[in-house]
């Protein structure tokens, strides 16, 4: 009696026309599920002439449905209770938007958006939450002073409230509707919040802002080590790297290694000049955020990382294994972990340093330990420095 044809991708799923045996086959199913739904509903609501119910049964069934009402009460009020301490713990929902004077800007990132096509059955999740840090719940003022500008227009010159903010542990920021500050050249000059408008004036500080293009080349002490050096006991098959701390804040380090055709990702932070501006202006990538933010790379993706502080172990030793696992996760297999002059104090921080590394289970390439006088440490002594060059095992 002929079909219906849809045509899905190369092939057609055809869906034929009802026949009358068929009719009668549907007519039969739905005259079955009408006599079961009425015999069920018979069975439920019969109750026979001889039997009657006594004031007290009626009394322990009205007793029995109050009590297994209140249990059920009490276990949606657990819930509940319990839902709100665990958002508490994680930090999701906590920020208020309800509160006073919170920025609209604020209000309209953090709503939740629906996903288009309902629950997602791979995640199960079923709307987009919007990444902004739990930690800014106690920056809600900055935050909101942050979100605060006009739409499509140019933004703050805020730099100085965005690091605040992120070194409160208020990252991810939210992102904003609004252009950046364009200029036509790099240059202290254009910098705002800075004290210093030349190299010689930031030089004069005390960490230094030096283009030390010989540090990595010609070494001034045994526990400085060349690059080509490490390059050739990684059997030249470093491509990409990940640059951590604040030893290479103009990116002398990043645009070395770009000689080598080694592509290196430096993490910084603006300490007394936009270092950032700084590393991007030589042609290496700059990525700014702080050393308590999980690294945002997959696992297993660098063939180098190179450490030149924070590792100082002055802080939690939990604080310190929880930098040390996520460098190590990034880390690909056979991959090399450069510590670079790592600053411990003294002997006793640095056998607490080595105990720590020493879990990795990593091959010692090189381990050198040596003193110097470092006149950024303010005491005028001695103190003990720790480099390694070291490889990541295959651990099962």
């Amino acid at each position: 009696m002929g079909s219906v044809s849809l045509k899905l991708g190369d092939g057609t799923a055809r869906f034929k026309r009802s026949t009358l045996c068929s009719s009668a086959v549907n007519i039969l199913m739905l005259f079955s599920v009408l006599a079961t739904n009425l015999f069920a509903l018979y069975a439920f609501t019969y109750s026979p002439k001889h039997h009657t119910i006594t004031p007290f049964h009626h009394k322990n069934i009205t007793l029995i449905s109050q009590h297994v009402s209140l249990i059920i009460k009490q276990i949606d009020s657990s819930q509940k209770k319990l839902a709100r301490i665990e958002n508490q713990l994680l930090g999701y929902q906590t920020l208020n938007v309800s509160r006073p004077n919170l920025a609209n800007e604020l209000k309209l990132f953090l709503q939740h958006h629906q996903l288009p096509l309902g629950k997602d059955s791979r995640t199960g999740i079923t709307e987009m939450v919007a990444s902004v840090g739990h930690s800014c719940e106690k920056s809600a003022g900055l935050l909101s002073q942050y979100m605060t500008y006009m739409i499509s227009g140019p933004c703050p010159d805020d730099w100085s409230l965005e690091q605040k903010l992120i070194l409160r542990g208020c990252e991810p920021l939210p992102r904003r509707r609004c252009f950046a500050k364009t200029v036509s050249k790099v240059g202290l000059s254009t910098w705002s919040g800075l004290g210093c408008k030349n190299i010689n004036c930031l030089n004069k500080k005390p960490n230094g802002f030096a283009f030390d293009r010989q540090k990595y080349v010609k070494a001034t002490s045994k526990n400085d080590f060349l690059i080509d050096d490490v390059l050739a006991m990684g059997n030249n098959r470093i491509r990409i790297g990940f640059d951590i701390g604040t030893g290479s804040k103009t990116g002398t380090f990043a645009a070395l290694m770009a000689e080598k055709n080694v592509t290196i990702i430096t993490n910084t932070l603006n300490v007394d000049a936009l270092d950032s501006d700084f590393i991007a202006a030589r042609g290496v990538f700059p990525l700014f955020l702080s050393l308590d933010h999980r690294f945002p790379f997959y696992d297993n993706v660098f063939d180098l990382v190179h450490v030149t502080s924070g590792l100082d172990v002055g802080t939690k030793p939990e604080k310190l294994e929880f930098l040390m696992f996520d460098a190590d996760r990034i880390l690909r297999v056979g991959g090399l972990f450069w510590l670079d002059n790592i600053h411990c104090g003294d002997d006793q921080k640095k056998r607490t340093l080595t105990r720590l590394i020493e879990k990795f289970g990593y091959k010692k390439l090189k381990w050198v330990v040596g003193q110097k006088m470092d006149g950024a440490v303010g005491s005028g002594k001695h103190e003990v420095y720790l480099s390694a060059l070291l490889q990541k095992p295959m651990r099962i």
